[in-house]
């Protein structure tokens, strides 16, 4: 019965992304809804701009119709499945005001950094209280050790910290065509494999239906992309893969399955430092997925290569996990 329930989730999660978009993609270029493209990024990328953006709205809705109704079939939803919806709506919402600021009010960078935090910060919160008044465990393991802690109420700072983090992470991987919709479908993946192990059915179907709705998205989203997720997208995929890390309570292990979230994040850090420190670059751009392009490489052989390490990253997760 499960094992049916999973194989619709991701069939049904793709095919409503793939029939969605044919008819989504014109109604955004209707609306003008097209990607403004920053003049300090590759030269390259110029050619891009006015490519219709918050194409992460199908993804959002393919995720939530699919993860509500093959939910209900299978035990009905759970407190899990709701908190899960509730930060992939809420950072959805969020990266939807900034990408509505971007190409309907003309503001290339669309919410400020300070507005942006506040909001993602208001979400993790709420998220906290309900995982807190539904008595979910607050001790975080370490891979590969037998230490733990129990956080108590400092969990909320972690939770914040976390959530912050990795939707920031994924945000700022979305800069090649279908690279984060591709490295998001092998990450999600690899928690739907964990969540089952674990008889977490419940995550491992909405993580399930995100792997289907962004190889969806994949199809339109692949160089050279008819759609762009945006931060729209982005934001709520980054929410996503933290809440479902932290449900698991292998909140550490995302460090590894996202590595290539954490890579690209650790470059501008790296970048920033160095610059603000020495004056000095240590890459040509950064994020680090613009470094390989500038050096040469081709956007798909960038974007191929940071799915393959990704998908490594994955299965060392994985092997950690269930066989160490």
């Amino acid at each position: 019965m499960l094992e049916q329930v999973i194989f619709f989730t991701i069939i049904s999660s793709f095919l409503i992304t793939v029939i969605l978009s044919p008819v989504f993609i014109p109604f955004l270029r209707r609306l003008k809804f097209g990607q403004s493209i920053r003049e300090e990024g590759p030269k390259s990328h110029q050619k891009k701009t006015g490519t219709p953006t918050m194409g992460g709205l199908m993804i959002l809705l393919s995720i939530v119709v699919t993860t509500i109704v093959m939910t209900q079939k299978f035990s009905g939803l759970s407190v899990e499945t709701f908190l899960l919806l509730f930060v992939t709506l809420g950072f959805g919402l969020l990266g939807f005001l900034d990408d509505f600021i971007k190409v309907v009010m003309k503001r290339n960078l669309g919410l400020t950094s300070k507005q942006k935090l506040l909001g993602q910060i208001i979400i993790s919160v709420i998220f906290y209280i309900i995982f807190q008044r539904s008595e979910f465990s607050t001790v975080i393991s370490i891979p590969l050790t037998d230490l733990s802690f129990d956080l108590g109420w400092g969990y909320v700072l972690f939770i914040i910290f976390w959530m912050v983090g990795f939707s920031n992470a994924v945000n700022l991987t979305d800069g090649l065509d279908g690279l984060v919709s591709g490295t998001a479908a092998i990450a999600f993946g690899a928690f739907a494999v964990l969540a089952w192990n674990q008889s977490l059915f419940e995550v491992s179907i909405f993580s399930v239906a995100v792997v289907g709705a962004v190889l969806g998205f994949l199809v339109f989203n692949a160089h050279p992309a008819k759609v762009f997720m945006g931060d729209t997208g982005s934001l709520a995929l980054g929410g996503a893969i933290a809440t479902v890390a932290i449900l698991t309570k292998l909140e550490f292990l995302l460090l590894i399955i996202g590595g290539v979230f954490v890579i690209e994040t650790l470059s501008v850090i790296l970048q920033v430092l160095s610059f603000k420190t020495t004056g000095k670059r240590i890459f040509r751009m950064s994020p680090l997925h613009h470094h390989y392009e500038l050096i040469g490489w081709s956007e798909w052989r960038v974007v191929v290569t940071f799915w393959t390490v990704g998908l490594l990253f994955a299965i060392i997760g994985i092997y950690i996990e269930v066989w160490v």
